[in-house]
């Protein structure tokens, strides 16, 4: 059987993670997380039609 060698840093984060947050927590900071990222990217990404189209209008 291999030895697996992780990061002392690697392990320290997980039973940071483990004691701290419960699962849920983690989850719900990531789901909001991604909702505030893709609200963002789609503010953009209008934003960006919306001077195109301006451009090509005059």
């Amino acid at each position: 059987m291999k030895n697996i060698n992780t990061p002392w840093l690697l392990n320290l984060l997980f039973v940071l993670f483990t004691f701290t947050l419960s699962g849920c927590d983690f989850v719900g900071d990531v789901l909001e997380f991604g909702f505030w990222t893709a609200i963002i990217i789609i503010a953009v990404i209008v934003l960006i039609i919306y001077f195109i189209a301006r451009l090509f209008r005059k």
